[in-house]
């Protein structure tokens, strides 16, 4: 049975599932924000973004091809893409702690898990006019997820260790014990 901190994750977790689907329901057109970003001048961005040239997806992405403000709405974008995937895995694995007590099985599962949304996410994009799916979008997220996941193992482990020198014993869910035990 998960403590009430578990399912505080696993509601977050869930929350950030709705975000991704009610993003991807989005049209591009709904969703941008590049005339907003067209009105910001910021000389020290600029020359950084003039410094940036890179394919992906197998298109250009350089302040040539998309401008400052695209260039920038395509960095938040991805940025989204990495950022939604760290949280909704770190909070999964946080909330499956005492449901899945086996470090070793809960972290797998949870990335393929995590990695099954965003190309189930990607799909759902097929259905949205005006998106377009990508499995570098996947690929990102899935990256994102397995970054979020490490931070959330680092975060339990170090929460295991406070509880053993508080209390001088492993719990009987101990994130250390090794599969099979």
């Amino acid at each position: 049975m998960p403590t009430r901190r578990e399912k505080v994750f696993l509601i977050l977790a869930v929350v950030m599932m709705l975000i991704l689907f009610i993003s991807s329901a989005m049209t591009y057109q709904q969703q941008t924000i590049v005339p907003e970003l067209k009105h910001f001048d910021w000389p020290w961005w600029h020359r950084i973004l003039d410094q940036m040239k890179f394919t992906y997806a197998g298109k250009t992405i350089s302040v040539a091809a998309q401008g400052y403000a695209g260039m920038t709405e395509f960095l938040l974008r991805k940025l989204a893409h990495f950022g939604s995937y760290f949280l909704l895995a770190g909070f999964g694995y946080l909330g499956l702690l005492s449901v899945i007590p086996v470090w070793g099985f809960r972290l797998p599962l949870t990335w393929l898990a995590a990695t099954g949304y965003a190309a189930l996410d990607e799909f759902h994009q097929l259905l949205t006019s005006g998106r377009s799916p990508m499995i570098q979008d996947v690929m990102l997220d899935s990256c994102g997820a397995l970054a979020g996941l490490l931070l959330a193992l680092l975060i339990a482990y170090l929460h295991q260790r406070q509880q053993v020198k508080r209390f001088g014993a492993i719990s009987q869910f101990s994130m250390l014990r090794p599969i099979g035990r």
